[in-house]
């Protein structure tokens, strides 16, 4: 079949170090165009920055007015990598185009609930790029669970640290408002991987923080737990982000069940190799290996792997270093293929995007009333 041509909306970081390098290893997919608001450079040897596309794919349609992007009928897919995401959905869809929208969905769970039903009236894919599923780390942590390695999961902490970023300096607003904040940023990360592992909560409750010297209503840092019923009544999970963490390796997750648990530290890899070369192909057999210092410890009543794992007698468990999973954010795409093509379902629901959304919005109340708040 032919590849799916796709045009990109914007060529920042976002573009150059989370979707082209996974893009362009697939040979179903084809970069057909950029929305580029920038002109071309006359001098292509003094671009700066991120680049242009122009520079970087001269054979790749270059659009500066969105009126013009959405008026090519040859984009089968868009990509939108810029922060003005609702606007561009609405006109992607409109003009009979897939989406694929970077993380957050959107500002409000009212607006993507109004997307989701535009998205069904034209027939139309639309998901959300929550790559972070496909992390090693959290890749390794699913495979155990549906494997029964840790039973009845009844505690689980899902941690996205970083201690001290540069770009947190840039964060001098004071107000609040809706998409602001850290749980918009690396919280649509974690909590989504609570959602797929666990569901929809029956509460939440939060405690949100500005620890970056600045007096805001913009959170940094935050933890939230999510209260669940039913079978699982006994299950408390914890998600929590904080940007005073000096760690040599950040926590990654701690899980624990009834039939044993999980702890890992480390980040997978897949980003920082892709920030060391922006916008080139992610070929390399090792790109999302982690290195065995950074494999969690899985301690359970199954033995899962021989060569790692060794019995505790006194205890009767087996206890090892349990390899991680391969990072794979090519698989993200690979899905979309597949999705776009009528062969399978497409991985990041929607709906379940927005279920994120809305855990955000409920996070703020409960933060902001001081108490425990349903979700609804």
């Amino acid at each position: 079949m032919a590849p799916i041509k796709i045009g990109i909306i914007g060529y920042g970081f976002s573009a150059k170090c989370f979707h082209i390098p996974f893009i362009l290893p697939n040979p179903d997919l084809k970069v057909h165009a950029f929305l580029q608001r920038a002109a071309a450079p006359k001098d292509k040897a003094a671009v700066s920055g991120w680049g242009h596309c122009t520079v970087d794919f001269p054979e790749v349609k270059h659009y500066r007015t969105a009126d013009d992007f959405f008026a090519d009928p040859d984009i089968d897919l868009v990509i939108i990598c810029t922060h003005a995401h609702e606007e561009f959905i609405e006109r992607a869809l409109t003009t009979g185009k897939h989406v694929v929208v970077e993380k957050p969905f959107t500002t409000t769970s009212a607006a993507a609930d109004k997307l989701i039903a535009l998205a069904k009236e034209k027939g139309k894919l639309l998901t959300v790029f929550q790559n972070r599923r496909w992390d090693s780390g959290f890749r390794t942590l699913h495979h155990l669970v549906r494997q029964g390695a840790l039973g009845d999961i009844k505690e689980a902490e899902l941690h996205y640290d970083i201690p001290s970023p540069t770009w947190i300096s840039g964060w001098s607003q004071k107000e609040y408002s809706p998409g602001q904040g850290m749980l918009f940023g690396l919280g649509s990360h974690t909590i989504d991987q609570a959602l797929l592992l666990f569901g929809k909560p029956r509460s939440v409750t939060a405690f949100l923080r500005s620890n970056r010297g600045v007096a805001s209503d913009v959170d940094d840092t935050f933890t939230i737990i999510l209260q669940y019923s039913g079978a699982q009544r006994d299950l408390l999970v914890t998600i929590k982000t904080g940007i005073i963490t000096p760690l040599k390796d950040q926590l990654n997750c701690f899980v624990r069940g009834t039939k044993g648990s999980y702890v890992k530290f480390g980040t997978d890899p897949q980003e920082a190799k892709a920030i060391a070369a922006p916008g080139q192909p992610a070929t390399a057999t090792d790109y999302g290996q982690e290195d065995e210092s950074i494999w969690g410890t899985l301690t359970t009543m199954k033995e899962f792997d021989s060569e790692h794992q060794t019995l505790d007698s006194s205890s009767k468990l087996y206890v090892g270093r349990y390899p991680s999973l391969p990072g794979w954010y090519r698989g993200y795409y690979e899905n979309i293929v597949e999705a776009v093509r009528g062969n399978a379902e497409v991985d990041v629901n929607p709906v379940a995007a927005r279920d994120g959304i809305r855990v955000i919005e409920l996070a703020r109340e409960s933060h902001a009333k001081g108490a425990t708040v349903l979700f609804s």
